[in-house]
């Protein structure tokens, strides 16, 4: 039997034949539907008591029934068809209501969803005719058409169910899709309409309205999620959105719109409630993008169950630090430490991938029991994970003895800290003349440099020499995965004699990037030595964040190392920091 899509509880397994018998019904295709088609539908949904919904495709045959209104029927996005901008699905919906009234939002975002040729709504009553043999069978007492219209403007934020418009929060660039809702019509009206003219119709005014964009194919066209619970400060969540953004466009990706929402906890399926993935989904189709970006990390499960809803690739914050990660990383220590942390942030999420990974291996070795090729890629990436481990152990173990070498020749070193973009690299270049690659990014350098500074001591007189080690940046809940595969570079930190924490004084969340080095750094398995706090790019700092950072920080170095200022500075508190941790170790 034909599958029935919805609430099916309750029904009798007569109730679901007549559903079924849906299915073996085909439609003239330049009408919306027929009389006899419709009372049918109608019967059957006053006999259940519940809304029915009927998917025709453009020749007249059923390719979907549902129990349910067309918000809880409608067809997943990834089974849709492939359509653009100036075309609609191809298939229309004819769905039963059993109160009297216009279709609502959810029913019309659901048209807008999925692109939908047309929406019927027949409003029933259960007092119809009567049948031959006895009882009453449904009818229908009026009709509403709604279809989707090109529109380039926006009057309201949200939908209504008799006006048209898109979800959105802000006026967009491109034109957006709105809809028309007619006014109540009879069935003999609904069924005398052509429906080829009128499809024929919206696809070459979509394809008049539609302007064309010059789309980089190689920038994601993405969409930002943001989710703030009760226990969250308004103001971090709004830095936490802002740094998102820049890192989604470090990673190469063109931010469109942030779509936001205030939940008490977070939703374990879906992260956000049922309502905002509607219209996550709903602006991502209007807006033309093709990823979706939360700010914070999802479950395997939740990935799946928001791409299934959406339709459309959906990645954490995690995922995009990641790529930065693979992009920037120059070296053959810096490539292998991100492949290492990428698969092992892969690992877990093998499961779930559809049909593709259940497939039995084939060749010497997989015959007999026999082994999913789930298993096989998770065993391969077992395998190559400790590889790489190894691998990652020999690096640390090369840069020990490099560290030991510099450690007999009595040379104390410093490591400079802090979080990312803080300009770590520009003052390691301002310093040492190193030329190391800088630029406004974040985690625009990866792979640790280490350079030496002949300091003139003001007291002696004498040259003192101290080596200087660029890290890779901090950042606010440094994945784990990228914690462990950069041990080797971090120990450049928990070695070294002592810390120059680089902050960026200009950048509004000073103090809260401030904590989040200091958090790490706590957590760092070897305490790290003592620690000069360097105030950097106080030439695009305010006079009030001046004298904060004075007042909160007066042991502090303020410094330009863009500009160079403040340097001779902090070349003589370099020298007296570095005396001071070897002397007492």
């Amino acid at each position: 039997m034909e599958t029935i899509y919805g609430n099916l509880q309750g029904l009798k397994s007569s109730q679901l034949k007549q559903l079924a018998k849906l299915y073996h019904q085909r439609l003239p295709g330049d009408r919306l539907t027929t009389p006899e088609f419709a009372q049918r539908l109608a019967a059957i949904s006053s006999d259940i008591n519940q809304p029915v919904c009927v998917y025709l495709n453009r020749r007249g045959q059923a390719i979907r029934v549902g129990v349910g209104t067309p918000r809880q029927t409608q067809i997943p996005p990834l089974e849709l068809p492939r359509y653009g901008a100036e075309r609609l699905s191809g298939i229309r919906c004819i769905a039963t209501q059993l109160k009297p009234e216009p279709p609502n939002e959810a029913a019309l975002t659901s048209m807008a969803l999925q692109r939908l040729d047309a929406l019927v709504t027949l409003n029933i009553t259960s007092g119809g005719f009567e049948k031959r043999g006895g009882g009453v069978t449904g009818y229908v007492k009026e009709a509403y058409l709604s279809h989707l219209v090109p529109s380039t403007s926006i009057e309201s934020p949200l939908p209504t169910p008799d006006a048209v418009r898109a979800h959105s929060s802000a006026p967009l660039p491109t034109p957006q899709t709105a809809w028309s809702v007619s006014p109540p019509l009879s069935l003999d009206n609904l069924t005398k309409q052509d429906f080829l003219d009128l499809v024929e119709g919206l696809e070459a005014e979509f394809g008049r309205e539609f302007i064309g964009q010059q789309v980089d194919t190689d920038r994601d066209r993405v969409l930002l999620v943001g989710v703030v619970t009760d226990n969250a400060a308004a103001r971090e969540f709004q830095d936490r959105l802002a740094e998102l953004g820049r890192l989604v466009e470090t990673a190469g990706g063109e931010v469109l719109q942030v779509v936001q929402q205030k939940r008490p906890h977070i939703h374990p399926q879906t992260v956000v409630g049922a309502g905002k993935v509607q219209e996550i989904a709903l602006t991502a189709q209007t807006l033309g993008a093709n990823l979706i970006v939360f700010d914070r990390d999802l479950s395997p499960a939740q990935v799946r169950n928001l791409e299934i809803q959406i339709g459309i690739r959906v990645v954490d914050r995690t995922e995009v630090i990641l790529d930065i990660f693979a992009q920037r990383a120059q070296s053959r220590a810096g490539k292998l430490q991100v492949e290492l942390a990428q698969l092992e942030y892969m690992l877990p999420r093998l499961t779930g991938r559809g049909q593709a990974m259940s497939r039995l291996g084939g060749g010497i070795g997989t015959r007999g029991p026999g082994e999913t090729k789930l298993e096989t890629e998770r065993r391969a990436i077992s395998r190559r994970i400790s590889r790489l481990q190894q691998e990652v152990n020999q690096l640390q173990a090369h840069r020990s003895r490099l560290r030991q070498q510099r450690q007999h020749q009595e040379v104390p070193s410093i490591a400079l800290v802090g979080y990312t973009n803080a300009g770590k690299s520009t003052l390691l270049n301002a310093l040492t003349n190193a030329e190391v690659y800088t630029a406004d990014q974040l985690f625009a350098t990866l792979d640790p440099t280490t350079r030496r500074l002949a300091i003139a001591d003001t007291e002696t007189g004498t040259p003192q020499e101290i080596v200087l080690t660029d890290t890779v940046g901090f950042i606010h809940e440094l994945p784990a995965s990228l914690m462990d595969a950069f041990r080797a570079t971090l120990e450049e930190v928990t070695e070294a004699d002592a810390l120059l924490h680089v902050v960026d004084l200009s950048h509004p969340a000073w103090q809260s990037q401030i904590r989040a080095v200091m958090g790490i750094l706590s957590e760092m398995p070897v305490t790290p030595g003592p620690i000069l706090l360097a105030l950097n790019k106080i030439d695009r700092a305010d006079s009030d964040t001046l004298a904060l950072a004075q007042s909160e920080f007066p042991q502090a170095v303020f410094i330009s190392a863009e500009k160079r200022l403040g340097l001779e500075t902090l070349r003589q508190r370099l020298l007296q920091l570095a005396k001071y941790a070897v002397t007492t170790v």
